[in-house]
């Protein structure tokens, strides 16, 4: 937790990225209080803070006092590159993966040693599952983030099995030996696959999004334990990942690169 108000160096900018970061997915709204205590800061200072960011459109408060995020913010975050360009991007592959498995679809970045969602679909049929769009899932227990990590250079991925590895199921993988054996079988085969190591109950089949050779994203699905024969989910699933990196590489730095630029309006006669 940040410093007190009464900290040497705090600047007013700290203060107002504390009150920001006070917000998660557990705690959507907050009351004046709440912020001042999430953000270590002192009730008057809180509420001057608070109301400058209100009347910037950056935070919105609700009937029953309390606050959540604004859409200025929201305007702000669409702005981001995984928006503007891997989203817009990878949106028609997602669509078409599918409409060919009719399971959750996700699209993951890497985030140091987690795999940060930036997209999902999902369908009535669908399994149920912990990840969410924004959400961060560890990367060696999800297959999106076994694509990521199987790419990653070979330092890169002694420095992580180098650290404790959680174990949120008993069939998750901690040994830094097998899992390095597991990252290699991905490498060679060109996807990964998860039996249940992040979620009882769920599996998954993963691709990386490879931009000259280097993983800027994976994409993967998610289906039932149930699900006998993952490896017939990967022909699609890789389809789809090479598809999304051909057309990041083609666009190159356009950050719109789904929409026309440079239209010149010209009088009907």
């Amino acid at each position: 937790m940040a410093g007190n108000n009464s900290q040497p160096g705090r600047t007013v900018a700290s203060r107002m990225l504390a009150i920001l970061d006070a917000f998660d997915f557990e705690h959507p709204r907050l009351t004046l209080t709440d912020l001042a205590h999430r953000a270590d800061l002192s009730l008057p200072t809180a509420h001057r803070l608070v109301g400058e960011l209100t009347r910037w459109r950056g935070l919105e408060r609700e009937d029953d006092g309390t606050y959540r995020v604004g859409l200025r913010l929201l305007e702000l975050g669409l702005l981001s590159g995984l928006h503007t360009q891997l989203r817009d991007v990878a949106m028609p592959f997602m669509q078409e993966l599918y409409e060919a498995t009719r399971e959750n679809v996700h699209l993951a970045v890497r985030d140091g040693d987690n795999a940060l969602y930036v997209e999902k679909l999902t369908g009535h049929r669908s399994v149920p599952i912990i990840s969410r769009t924004g959400g961060r899932l560890p990367l060696h227990t999800t297959g999106v983030g076994k694509a990521l990590l199987a790419w990653a250079s070979p330092a890169d991925i002694d420095d992580h099995l180098s650290q404790p590895l959680s174990h949120p199921t008993r069939y998750s993988i901690r040994e830094p030996g097998r899992l390095r054996r597991d990252l290699q079988r991905t490498r060679r085969r060109g996807f990964s696959t998860t039996r249940e190591e992040m979620t009882l109950g769920s599996c998954s089949v993963a691709s990386p999004v490879l931009v000259d050779d280097e993983p800027v994203a994976a994409v993967g699905v998610v289906v039932r334990s149930s699900h006998l024969d993952l490896d017939r989910l990967a022909p699609p699933v890789i389809a789809a990942a090479h598809g999304i990196g051909t057309r990041l590489a083609e666009a190159g730095d356009d950050p719109y690169p789904g929409y026309v630029h440079d239209v010149t309006l010209r009088s009907v006669r």
